[in-house]
């Protein structure tokens, strides 16, 4: 942070090009024992299956409900990816936003019995505070939904809705009793999970400066850690290792939509990243 803010020396970095992108699950929070959207999506699946006998018969439906995630995406993506997109079609962006916040103020974590939102991890919230204290825009890429994380990154970590970058569907233009509202389909806006390399693409879509710091944990980081610290200017890529089965859980941070890549870790000692080891370096994990 000294070397990017000294006015006059060699290393200094204007305040335009001070971006800084922050993957959300289990970088920001907790993402274990599964994605808060997945649970948020198999809550409205289980709704749609409980009236409609034929969608709750499909094998890939079933192993969804019974919480065989594994196994239902062993079935494909081109099995699960119409089941999931399929949840909130027709519904406008409006209510989906507002589905989630409310499902967010009354869903529990199943192990600590506290809602999601408190299970920012508070030293990332900490990082987020030094970095826009010495003028970084902050910026969250994230492979989940783009209307599920704005609906609530401005509340949990003071990021607003335009500078958050998620996968998205695609939506149309309807007038409803004299409205005009934009209607969720299901259909993934240029066609793929905003995870591995389209999250460097999409920061130049969306941003359009390349990034001089970057958090993540996974392998679905890993080419949005490297687009960050091999640019031209002074930068640091820093990966989150979850080892604390204590405090939180211990476990290998994985790509889901590329399981077979290489372990982050091993990535992240060959690229020179800087790696944070949650039992070591977190006196705290969670909490305001």
């Amino acid at each position: 942070m000294a070397r990017v803010t000294a006015e006059g020396s060699a290393t200094f970095v204007a305040p335009a090009a001070r971006v800084a992108v922050f993957d959300n699950d289990g970088t920001l929070w907790c993402e274990r024992p599964t994605y808060a959207q997945a649970l948020f999506l198999l809550e409205r699946l289980r709704e749609q299956a409980a009236a409609d006998p034929a969608l709750a018969d499909q094998p890939v439906v079933r192993a969804l409900l019974a919480g065989d995630l594994g196994g239902a995406f062993a079935m494909g993506a081109e099995a699960v990816g119409p089941i999931v997109l399929a949840t909130h079609a027709g519904w406008t962006v409006d209510e989906y936003s507002a589905a989630v916040t409310a499902w967010l103020a009354r869903t529990r974590h199943s192990r600590f019995g506290v809602t999601w939102p408190l299970l920012v991890y508070r030293p990332m919230l900490e990082l987020l505070d030094l970095l826009r204290a010495n003028a970084f825009r902050v910026f969250i890429v994230t492979g989940g939904g783009v209307e599920f994380v704005r609906s609530f990154a401005e509340a949990a970590y003071g990021v607003p809705p335009d500078d958050v970058v998620g996968t998205a569907v695609e939506v149309e233009v309807e007038r409803r009793a004299g409205r005009m509202v934009l209607v969720r389909r299901p259909v993934l806006v240029r066609g793929f999970v905003n995870e591995g390399e389209p999250k460097p693409r999409l920061i130049q879509a969306h941003v359009g400066v390349r990034p001089i710091f970057a958090a993540g944990n996974s392998a679905g980081d890993a080419e949005m850690l490297e687009f960050a610290s091999t640019g031209p200017l002074p930068s640091l890529a820093i990966l989150i290792d979850h080892d604390d089965a204590e405090r939180e859980y211990a476990y290998e941070s994985r790509a889901a939509t590329d399981p077979g890549a290489d372990p982050i870790l091993e990535t992240a000692a060959r690229l020179g990243w800087t790696v944070v080891s949650m039992r070591r370096d977190w006196s705290v994990v969670f909490g305001a």
